[in-house]
């Protein structure tokens, strides 16, 4: 056997030993009765879905995506620079700017090569950065530091006096970047946004901020955190999805036009791929003009979210502090979570992913509730019924 193939059989031995074997659940997602997708013919009520408005299955969106199916075809045809720009992709690239209150805005293919693409290409442009990532960011943006020659320090998690601390030790001629989340969608907490703008302009450092849990749901016209907190202006660039709020695919950058078109020029994450689908194009356009005009969307979830944090805790379950609208539930031990996951979805048709390590920390293994406000009343009370049934006795105190 090839070392490589022996390599791969062992790491999956020691992953099913460690009950973090990932298995699919392969749901069929029903525009006409989300969140209650099909599993064969059986209807299940999905709680751990990121599509978090319901945006992916509003008429509005989806007969933008009909539409441009029907009149330009499905794929784009090739990469930006070669036939695969059309007036669909300035059109959003345009509104995502104005979404953020920036000058300019670029598409790439996934929130993912949004972080690594644009982080990896800012890291290589200049000798001797010197990054400071939370310690709690994403693989994304973590594959894009780690693919650059910088200096990184990984300060504590949203902790102001660990940052302060490790920036006043690095040199101070050296540039710098803070490189932070607004949403953390493993935690449900938010970042001090205001407070790290004030120590990125007191040690000279620029800012980049992933919004992807956040775009769409937060701020008047849902900005992002940075938007409901007034400090969008001072972030040098946001990453954002549109595969989450916006119920769509791809994920893009905004900031300083000139920093953009940069990015444009040199990101070969963006150059070398093809471009974005006009469908998924038209639709994400569609579901951004939306949002930003439909405020009441927003305040149905954060609603739904409030309240399902209520019941949860009423009855007793062991929820984690949450500051946004994600709620965790603490199981704790992978083969427990995993267990308790597929009791739910065979005994009660209730989909709630189990999250393990490497995602949490081992001993921190939870379900991820993202409750949307399309989910009911009946649904909840469903919801805590089936956790009361298979959570272990005694969870709550432990957690």
């Amino acid at each position: 056997m090839h070392p490589l193939r022996q390599a791969a059989h062992a790491e999956l031995e020691r992953i099913r030993a460690q009950g973090r074997y990932r298995s699919f659940t392969p749901l069929r997602k029903r525009a006409a009765t989300f969140p209650v997708y099909l599993l064969g013919t059986r209807p299940i009520t999905v709680w751990s879905s990121n599509d978090y408005l319901g945006m992916g299955v509003h008429p509005v969106v989806t007969a933008a995506a009909a539409a441009a199916a029907v009149e330009i075809g499905a794929g784009a045809g090739g990469t930006r620079n070669i036939a695969g720009t059309s007036d669909l992709h300035d059109a959003l690239e345009a509104e995502l700017a104005a979404l953020h209150g920036k000058p300019s805005a670029l598409l790439f293919t996934s929130g993912y090569v949004a972080n690594q693409a644009g982080l990896m290409t800012m890291l290589r442009a200049l000798p001797d950065w010197h990054v400071f990532s939370d310690q709690k960011n994403h693989a994304s943006m973590i594959a894009g530091i780690k693919g650059a020659p910088a200096t990184v320090h990984v300060f504590a998690h949203n902790d102001l006096a660990d940052l302060e601390a490790r920036l006043a030790a690095a040199p101070q001629a050296a540039p710098k970047l803070i490189a932070f989340e607004s949403v953390y969608s493993m935690d449900a907490d938010i970042a001090p946004i205001a407070a790290i703008c004030d120590l990125a302009e007191r040690f000279g450092a620029m800012t980049y901020l992933d919004e992807v849990h956040a775009v769409g749901m937060y701020g008047p016209t849902g900005g992002g955190v940075s938007e409901r907190d007034g400090v969008a202006g001072r972030i040098d660039l946001i990453e954002g999805t549109l595969a989450k709020g916006f119920g769509c695919h791809g994920g893009y950058l905004a900031g300083d036009a000139e920093l953009i078109d940069w990015l444009r020029s040199t990101a070969s994450g963006f150059i070398f791929t093809t471009s974005l689908p006009p469908t998924t194009v038209a639709a994400a356009l569609a579901s951004v003009r939306h949002v930003r005009q439909d405020q009441p969307r927003r305040a149905a979830l954060f609603e739904r979210a409030e309240r399902l944090k209520r019941v949860l805790a009423a009855a007793g379950l062991p929820i984690l502090p949450s500051a946004s609208h994600i709620v965790p539930v603490h199981v704790g031990e992978a083969e427990r979570c995993r267990t308790v996951s597929r009791r739910l979805l065979d005994e009660f048709a209730i989909y709630a992913t189990p999250i393990n390590y490497p995602t949490v920390p081992v001993g921190q293994e939870r379900l991820r509730l993202t409750p949307t406000p399309l989910h009911t009343d009946a649904m909840m009370e469903a919801l805590v019924a089936a956790l009361r049934a298979v959570l272990p006795s005694g969870l709550a105190v432990a957690a």
